[in-house]
């Protein structure tokens, strides 16, 4: 939650009918239920709330449970103390029959025998099998051909994955968690990688892909500057175990713009994060 919520409870409770993804004091253990092993604390007391349509990165040193974080948002991972709700329902293991998450992984996920069109199509498919959505097939099969205008893979429909670069295959993987049109994203370093030229295009094309969609956006970065471009709120975990350090607006215009990079105010919020960071350490 931003630092003003977390010291006023009145604020926190006016602004709750907002939140889309709440973490309240969760803790992660891993081996917490195996004697034979040491356990190891990932994540310990996050308080965190996202509201609709923001985007927050969260950012912080390797091994600090940034992953961890996300995954328990998805129902991969289950809490080990606290509670993780999407949309105000406790998330309680990976319900395949939830369809208001789409779950973005850094690498394409994409059968390569599928078409681009099949493999943007495979999501509802299994949703359809699990009685998670209804509807007439051809309905989604129009929204296939809207997401593949609006990722900018116009032409390429019919395209196999091996004849794709990796920008657009992770391009395919975005529309695939958006093709049963889920209200919240959640993104685990999904152009970490990619090149440095690739990375900068699709960081400013996801921008404009949430402006258009009005998603709510958990962001998972090992990038700070990358954070701040495309970011509302930069939640910095500590080392492990990962506690909310620090959690800073990002006040620059929107749209962001390959200018914004350039612009004054990004690279004081920028070094400003960087020297953070640092003091993490």
């Amino acid at each position: 939650m931003s630092n003003e919520l977390a010291r006023d409870p009145e604020a926190k409770e006016t602004a709750s009918a907002e939140e889309v993804i709440s973490f309240d004091g969760v803790d992660k253990v891993y081996g917490a239920d195996d004697p034979a092993k040491e356990s190891v604390t990932a994540l310990k007391d996050i308080d965190l709330d996202i509201r609709q349509g923001e985007f927050v990165s969260v950012v912080g040193p390797s091994g600090c449970g940034k992953t961890t974080l996300l995954h328990m948002a998805a129902g991969l991972l289950e809490a080990t103390n606290g509670s993780v709700r999407i949309n105000g329902v406790d998330v309680q293991g990976p319900d395949h029959k939830r369809k208001e998450v789409g779950l973005v992984f850094q690498h394409p996920v994409a059968l390569e025998w599928r078409t681009v069109r099949k493999n943007i199509l495979l999501p509802v498919q299994i949703l359809k099998e699990n009685g998670a959505i209804e509807g007439d097939m051809d309905e989604y099969r129009d929204r296939v051909d809207d997401l593949i205008s609006l990722v900018g893979l116009e032409g390429f429909g019919d395209s196999y994955p091996n004849e794709l670069s990796g920008g657009m295959q992770q391009r395919v993987t975005i529309s695939q968690s958006l093709v049963y049109n889920p209200s919240v994203l959640l993104m685990d370093e999904p152009f970490g990688s990619l090149d440095a030229m690739t990375k900068d295009q699709l960081n400013v094309e996801l921008l404009r892909i949430w402006r258009e969609t009005e998603k709510t956006i958990l962001f998972i970065t090992h990038d700070l500057d990358e954070a701040v471009f495309l970011s509302d709120r930069v939640v910095v975990l500590s080392p492990r175990p990962g506690e909310v350090a620090d959690d800073v607006e990002i006040d620059l215009d929107r749209p962001r713009n390959e200018e914004t990079r350039g612009s004054e105010r990004f690279v004081e919020l920028s070094a400003a994060l960087h020297k953070n960071f640092r003091s993490l350490r």
